[in-house]
């Protein structure tokens, strides 16, 4: 991964916190001082729980598990969704539905439906319909693909869940802590990060603090990616030496084949002839002799 730079930080304005009046007071180990009536974030302890939270991640994705991202707030959902697909990860973008995590195995029944549908489309039995039921499976059909469109190849519930701004997404939160998932989430000055297992206090309401953050976490997830892959090839290079190698068989001896019978007849006649002419020898001597 990359080096965090103090710098970079700065010109994204990740060290910009809230109103020192919202401020959740157990943030106060991450604060540096003050101004103007804001709260500023240390960003030493910033650049720290970012390279903590990379290190964790780039483990959970060589393990092959999957990081749910979260963001539903307007000025974080186009960087989440966008960062999410470059790792091929699922994420949630525009309502979190209710017992995603608590009750998946009815989330992924709505999955299905959706695969269902197109299943109908394909074979034909969608055009037998009304026009009223196409239009009603139609909408029902974009309304699934809205809010569960980019979790369809979530199979199995997430290795860990990455959020922004853990005040919006308080249930999703909740859902994780009961199931025991780690948390990884940009926490600001207004928040509580107690429920948090990698806090990383930043600023999560401007674009370019969400993005320069996120742009680092993805390539820890990137890295890890790499790894895995890798490793399969290892393990799949030896596996290759063992495999027996298939020889080619041997060609069979040409077989000679029998004399044919029109060669046979030939000879039959030939040998006959002979015979004859040493028969008719034998007998003129015989005479030559008596005479």
């Amino acid at each position: 991964m990359a080096n965090i730079e103090i710098k970079d930080l700065i010109e994204s304005g990740v060290h910009f916190g809230h109103l020192t009046r919202k401020w959740n007071p157990n943030m106060a180990p991450y604060v540096y001082t003050e101004r103007k009536g804001i709260h500023i974030i240390d960003l030493y302890k910033t650049a720290a729980k970012m390279d903590e939270a990379g290190s964790a991640l780039n483990k959970i994705a060589a393990s092959g598990r999957k990081i749910l991202f979260v963001a539903t707030k307007k000025q974080a959902k186009d960087i989440v969704a966008e960062k999410a697909k470059s790792v091929n990860m699922p994420f949630i973008t525009e309502r979190w539905p209710g017992g995603m995590l608590t009750n998946f195995v009815t989330i992924r029944k709505a999955v299905k439906k959706m695969a269902y549908i197109d299943r109908m489309k394909k074979d034909g039995s969608f055009e037998a319909l009304s026009k009223r039921e196409k239009l009603q499976i139609n909408r029902q059909r974009a309304k699934l693909e809205k809010n569960l469109g980019s979790i369809v190849d979530m199979t199995r519930l997430p290795g860990a869940i990455l959020i922004v701004d853990i005040k919006r997404e308080h249930i999703a939160v909740a859902e994780a802590q009961k199931l025991n998932i780690p948390i990884f989430a940009m926490v600001d000055t207004n928040s509580d990060p107690r429920p948090i297992d990698y806090v990383i206090p930043s600023n999560d309401d401007a674009s370019k603090s969400i993005d320069k953050v996120l742009s680092y976490l993805i390539d820890g997830i990137s890295e890890g990616l790499a790894d895995r892959k890798k490793s399969k090839e290892k393990e799949a290079a030896p596996a290759a030496a063992k495999a027996p190698v298939k020889t080619a068989p041997a060609k069979a001896a040409p077989v000679k084949a029998a004399p044919a019978k029109e060669a046979v007849a030939k000879e039959v006649p030939a040998a006959e002839a002979v015979a004859k002419e040493d028969v008719a020898v034998k007998t003129a001597e015989t005479k030559k002799e008596e005479k």
